[in-house]
């Protein structure tokens, strides 16, 4: 959003100036009017502490870049559940999570929410207001305990989902860390050994006259394309970095990109169970929040995580507008494990869908902490295979025709 400098008397009839961020100009000016501030001068600016330049743009630019991490997400809510639970006022307990919060990103965002709500907003349209900090499921579930009132148990489950889901993030992070630093010192390895080791022999394997294996014409025809067309390689990979980015923007390429995501061996069906154990936790919530099903169809699409599966949820919601049930459409569904589809329909038939999809959830939760920890000791061995093949083939491209030279000096003599 945009910063607006602004000079104001308060309502003690001195005068301040500042900078706010909003909307617009009319939304600056009514944030200014419910902090009770009278605006003499509003205009737009590029900084939040200068008038456009230099230090006061990169500011901006700073804050802007600055990002709320999940941890701070999880204390503001905790906090504001707690206070609202004590029974303080909504517009108290921002007031105190605005001056207790260190992140000012977060900070600036709880003011504006403090102002939205003076101003006559819902506190779940103030919240929307800052998608790019609070999630969907996060403002929709705020609006859920709105309706129903039952903001301090909406706020519960809220801590619930977002500390669960940075959980699982951390622990997949975690298991893919190792993978990821072995394959990039075996990429490393491998143009080292192409550019600065292997040239070392190449005079010699030509003065020699010995017929080359294999593995050595092989690396020979690398370090020949390397070293004479390098800059047609960089200007080809630049290429098709830069079009495969552009397609995985697309709707199209979100699709393909994730259900990809969802077929390779051994880190696929880690993803896929998140996200049943994502859904499952999630619906579970807005069963018990009164949000409707056609409603949770609505706001599981745009927070599972997965647009592969998303696009499952949209086909989901035209079949569930006809009147057939969940579980019917569910089964058609190829994101959607036999299990899940058969735990709802089992809550179907029951009338007990809230408690069967949380006993789903905790099935997925603890399939997916398995998945991770099987996936760690799977990822080793292949690794370790990975990096004996990479060393044995260099071995094999240098050695042979060593040999192959001193059984030929051994035959002169």
């Amino acid at each position: 959003m945009p910063y607006y400098k602004y000079a104001a008397i308060t309502d003690t009839g001195g005068n301040t100036t500042g900078v706010v961020e909003a909307m617009s100009l009319e939304s600056a000016q009514d944030t200014l009017a419910a902090r009770g501030l009278m605006p003499t001068s509003v205009s737009e600016t590029s900084a939040p502490g200068g008038a456009g330049g230099g230090e006061g743009f990169f500011s901006a630019l700073n804050l802007r870049m600055m990002k709320v991490k999940p941890q701070d997400i999880i204390l503001f809510t905790k906090q504001f559940k707690t206070m609202l639970h004590a029974g303080i006022p909504v517009l108290q307990s921002l007031d105190v999570l605005e001056a207790q919060t260190e992140n000012l990103k977060l900070k600036g965002a709880i003011i504006s929410i403090a102002a939205d709500i003076k101003s006559g907003a819902t506190l779940s349209r103030a919240f929307a207001a800052h998608q790019n900090i609070f999630s969907e499921l996060y403002c929709n579930m705020i609006r859920a305990g709105e309706i129903s009132g039952t903001l301090t148990e909406v706020l519960e489950r809220l801590i619930f989902i977002v500390d669960h889901e940075f959980k699982v993030k951390k622990d997949i992070k975690s298991a893919l860390t190792y993978p990821a630093v072995v394959v990039t010192a075996l990429v490393i390895a491998f143009f080292v050994l192409i550019i600065f080791v292997l040239p070392q022999f190449v005079n010699m394997f030509a003065k020699s006259g010995v017929e080359l294996p294999l593995p050595t014409r092989i690396c020979l025809a690398i370090y020949a394309g390397l070293t004479h067309y390098w800059h047609v390689g960089l200007i080809m990979l630049g290429g098709i970095i830069f079009a495969v980015s552009a397609y995985f923007r697309t709707d199209s390429g979100k699709i393909f990109r994730d259900g990809l995501y969802l077929r390779v061996p051994i880190i696929g069906p880690v993803f896929k169970k998140a996200a049943m154990a994502r859904f499952a936790s999630i619906f579970a919530i807005l069963q018990a929040s009164g949000i409707t099903v056609l409603e949770s169809i609505d706001i599981l699409s745009g927070t599972i995580g997965n647009h592969y599966i998303s696009r499952d949820f949209r086909n989901l919601r035209e079949k569930l507008e006809q009147g057939r049930g969940l579980s019917g459409p569910l089964a058609s569904c190829p994101s959607f494990t036999p299990m899940m589809v058969s735990m709802v329909t089992i809550g179907e038939e029951t009338g007990n869908m809230e408690e069967m999809l949380k006993e789903a959830a905790k099935h997925y939760d603890y399939e997916v902490e398995y998945a991770v920890s099987k996936m760690s000791e799977l990822l080793g061995p292949i690794l370790i295979a990975g990096l004996t093949g990479v060393v044995g083939f260099f071995a094999l491209a240098i050695f042979l025709p060593l040999v192959g030279i001193m059984q030929n000096a051994m035959k002169g003599l």
